[in-house]
Formats: structure tokens, C-alpha cells, sequence
């Protein structure tokens, strides 16, 4: 059987869509000054992870991500919004302290990506060569609830986090103007 001739570079251009999807989706959900930007962002960002968790032959967590991330979170988000006050706060303008902790995070992220380059250029990398299950949705349940309870556990969480957070947006509530006011008729 042949292969067709261009995959490789089709793959590779997939690739390099998705790791472009979760880099300009994380840049939209961390400088938009609108929430509801910030969640089209995280959104945006959690489809490039969850096809870079796919490229990683792991399709399973490719489908928790958008089944969690983009499913609960950004729909619990969404609704938050929809709950909360419809006017927003006047942006305040920046001053020399945000400045100072925008650099610091910038080199402290950049120090992490440098640090986590080296570290995946000089670790060989070998496909696993043996299969820890048939796929079954009882080897599924085994594994979720031996081998990776853990991160089932703090999957829980991050919802927890999520629909508290959403609660916070919305506390306040929409409130009537006086001339608004449903009349009896």
C-alpha cells in the first residue's frame, strides 16, 4: 500500500494550524478587556490543545478537553455573563506597577518556555511499545478510577472552580430601570 506522496507536509500544516489556534486563542482570552472575548479565547485555545492532545495520539484527552474545558467551563462562563450586570466597568488606565508585573511575567514565562524547549530537544523521545488496554469502556472505568484518579479528582475541581467563579460574575444580578417596569395588562 502507498502512501500518499504530500502527508507529511498536510500533517505538518495541521499541526502548525492547531498550535496556532491555542496561541492566538490564549492571546485573545488574556488581553481582551471583555469577558466574553476572554471566554471566546479560552474556547479558541482549548480546540488547539485538543488537537495537539490528538497529534499526541492520546484522542481521549482530546475529547475531555472539549467535553470539559469548552463544554462546562465556557458554557457555565457564558451563562454567568448572561446573569451579570450588562454594563461594564470603565477600563482604568494602566500605571507603572502593572507595567512592572506585565515584564515580570513575560520573563518568567519566557524563562519556562526556554527551560521546557531544552528539556523536549534533549530528552529522546520513543513511542510507547506496549498497549495498556483494548479501549473497552470497562478498561475506560478501571483506569479512571485507578490509574487516573487523580486527575479525574482535580477535573472535578476545575468544574467546581468554574461554575463558583460564574456564580461570583453573576451575583449581582440584573436589576429593572424604574421606567421599565412590566406593567399588568
Amino acid at each position: 500500500m502507498t502512501e500518499f506522496p504530500a502527508a507529511p507536509i498536510i500533517l505538518f500544516g495541521i499541526f502548525l494550524v492547531f498550535i496556532a489556534t491555542a496561541v492566538v486563542g490564549a492571546l485573545i482570552a488574556a488581553l481582551s478587556a471583555r469577558v466574553i472575548r476572554g471566554v471566546c479565547g479560552l474556547a479558541m485555545s482549548s480546540i488547539g490543545l485538543a488537537g495537539l492532545y490528538y497529534f499526541l495520539n492520546s484522542p481521549f484527552l482530546a475529547l475531555m478537553e472539549i467535553l470539559i474545558y469548552i463544554g462546562a467551563v465556557c458554557v457555565t462562563m457564558v451563562f454567568a455573563i448572561m446573569l451579570a450586570e450588562p454594563e461594564e466597568t470603565p477600563v482604568q488606565p494602566t500605571g507603572e506597577s502593572s507595567r512592572w508585573w506585565g515584564g515580570v511575567a513575560v520573563v518568567a514565562s519566557l524563562a519556562l518556555f526556554g527551560g521546557l524547549a531544552v528539556l523536549g530537544i534533549r530528552q529522546e523521545w520513543t513511542p510507547p511499545v506496549t498497549r495498556v488496554s483494548e479501549g473497552s469502556v470497562h478498561d475506560l472505568g478501571v483506569s479512571l478510577l485507578t490509574t487516573y484518579s487523580m486527575a479525574f479528582e482535580l477535573i472535578s475541581l476545575v468544574l467546581f472552580v468554574a461554575i463558583i467563579g460564574a456564580l461570583v460574575i453573576a451575583r449581582p444580578g440584573r436589576h429593572l430601570d424604574s421606567e421599565a417596569k412590566p406593567t399588568n395588562s
